[in-house]
Order: structure tokens, then C-alpha cells, then sequence
């Protein structure tokens, strides 16, 4: 039994950022690269980027109001914690013709820890 324990533990230390819990308040530090473009609050308005209420389960290029690129309206995502993560790495490699002019963020804890931040601020 303690021997399971021990090795149970060891895999949860070698495996990156899904079983380890990210810090939604460095998640909210992240945001404020972001927070330059987007809203997070319900009825808030879109910037220069479109409100990021609802996010999650939202179809990519939906939100009304906003004026999508026809790459983000073509794209055929649904968001999840998949396809954000992907996104906010190469958001142009992700989806090609998107006009976010942001270049990715490159360290996988970071983006586990905005993900966490952007499920409770964007409910």
C-alpha cells in the first residue's frame, strides 16, 4: 500500500500542469497582458478583442457584436481548456488569418494558470 502511494506520487510530480493545480491568482497576472483587449464580465463590451464572457463551450467567432475574422468564423472550434491552450501558444498557427496580434504565450504553467483564472472570471 505505501509503496503504491509513493508511486502514485512520483508519476503526479513528473506529469507537467494538468495534475498539478494551477494558481488562479497567477492565472488573473497573466490576464493582465490580455485585459489590453478583452473583458471578462457579463454584458462587458468587446475592445480591440471580443468579450471573453462565456468562453467555454462557446463556438469560435460567435459573439455578437464582435467582427470575427473569417478564419475565427470558418474555424469549426467549440472552446474547451484543449483548444484555448493550443490557441494561446501559436494563436496564428492555431487559426491561420486570425487577427490577434499577440505572439503566444510560451510557458505551459502560465497558460494552466490564466485557463483556471479564465473559468472563474468568464462564468
Amino acid at each position: 500500500m505505501l509503496r503504491s502511494v509513493a508511486m502514485l506520487a512520483l508519476i503526479a510530480m513528473l506529469v507537467p500542469g494538468s495534475v498539478q493545480a494551477a494558481d488562479t491568482a497567477a492565472g488573473q497576472a497573466v490576464f493582465a497582458r490580455c485585459k489590453i483587449c478583452h473583458t471578462t464580465e457579463s454584458g462587458g463590451r468587446s475592445l480591440v478583442g471580443p468579450n471573453l464572457h462565456g468562453l467555454f463551450g462557446r463556438k469560435a467567432g460567435s459573439q455578437e457584436g464582435f467582427a470575427y475574422s473569417e478564419g475565427m468564423k470558418n474555424s469549426g472550434i467549440v472552446w474547451d481548456d484543449d483548444k484555448i491552450r493550443q490557441y494561446l501558444a501559436k494563436p496564428r498557427d492555431f487559426i491561420p488569418g486570425n487577427k490577434m496580434a499577440f505572439p503566444g504565450i510560451k510557458d505551459e504553467n502560465e497558460i494552466s494558470n490564466l485557463l483556471a483564472y479564465l473559468h472563474e472570471a468568464t462564468k
